[in-house]
Order: C-alpha cells, then structure tokens, then sequence
C-alpha cells in the first residue's frame, strides 16, 4: 500500500497531555502495516465473535477490510497526518487527523485492547481539542454508534451533528455561545 509523501518524518507537534501520559507518536511507515492490521481487527474482534466462520476466514475478511479502509483513508485525507501511537518503545494505537481550512477531522483514533480505558485516548483529543481551539478551529469525528467511547466524546463535549446511520457524525466547537474559544480544562 503506497503511503502519502507527509508520511515521513517526526510529527511537527508535541501535546503535552499525551506526552505526560507516556505517548508518543511517529509517521506512519510501510513497515507499520501489520501492526495496524492487527490493531484493526483488535477493533472489530466482538463484532465478529458469533459469526460462525472459521479462524481463517475472519483474518482473511478483516485483512482485506483493514486494507480497504486504509486505501479509502488515504484518498479522501491526503494531507492527513497518519501517526502510530507508542508507548515505552511499543506501539500501542493509530491517531489519523486532517487539518481543514474550517476544522479538524479525526479520522481515526483506536488502541490495542490492553491499552483501552487507561486515559491515553482522553489526553490525545484534549491535546487535539487544544491546538484545533489555537486555530479557532472546531474538531469532527465519526464514531461508530455503539462504540463504548462514545461517552468519552459526549463528556468532552462532542455532540452529534448528523445521523450517518452506524456512523455519528460528531462535533466540538472550539468558541462557545460568547464567541470566546474554550480551553479544555
């Protein structure tokens, strides 16, 4: 799979709150994909559970998914920055973000199973409510309407802004009803 040309390098930003949590990131490589194979279908492991296939079939299904969500990704988030999460030399989650003009889109943000629930999630999208706030800018995301982190973006202060069916389309606002820019706390 062909990576963007932005995907090489160190990332141009360093959040304070992730980085106190012990992450840290790097650009996505080639040499990443399996990782993030792996970590995909972490991500989809309950779903699959009752379907009554063999081992074999589910790594192949979710190996050709993963595959083609990542081609869909990179053609509509050129400019995206496409990072591995780590964490003490170990990667530990994937943090997709594009820059627009008039917001911030998350594209993706998913950990591996053991590192869920431990507060790195919430110090990534306060960082990234932040700096999106410095821009004047607000921070969308889709997230899947039985994902348990919904919570976690209700709590933020994300509210749903469109229906997509499985999908929510969510939003923050960067400036409140004052028109001053809130700083997440």
């Amino acid at each position: 799979m062909a990576l963007p040309a932005s995907s090489t390098g160190a990332p141009a930003f360093g959040w304070a709150r992730a980085a106190r949590s012990g992450c840290g990131f790097r650009r996505l490589s080639e040499a990443d994909l399996p990782f993030l194979g792996r970590l995909y279908a972490a991500t989809r492991t309950e779903e699959l559970a009752p379907v009554p296939w063999s081992e074999a079939d589910k790594a192949a299904f979710l190996d050709q998914q993963f595959r083609a969500q990542h081609a869909h990704y990179q053609q509509y988030y050129p400019n995206a920055d496409w990072l591995v999460i780590t964490r003490e030399d170990e990667d530990i989650g994937r943090f997709y973000i594009e820059r627009w003009p008039s917001q911030h889109r998350i594209i993706d943000i998913a950990f591996m199973p053991v590192h869920r629930g431990r507060g790195y999630g919430e110090a990534l999208l306060r960082d990234a409510m932040d700096e999106a706030a410095d821009a004047g800018k607000d921070v969308s995301i889709h997230v899947e309407k039985l994902n348990p982190a919904m919570r976690l973006y209700r709590r933020l202060g994300f509210v749903t802004e469109e229906d997509k069916g499985v999908y929510d389309l969510m939003r923050w606002r960067a400036t409140g009803a004052s028109g001053y820019q809130v700083k997440i706390a």
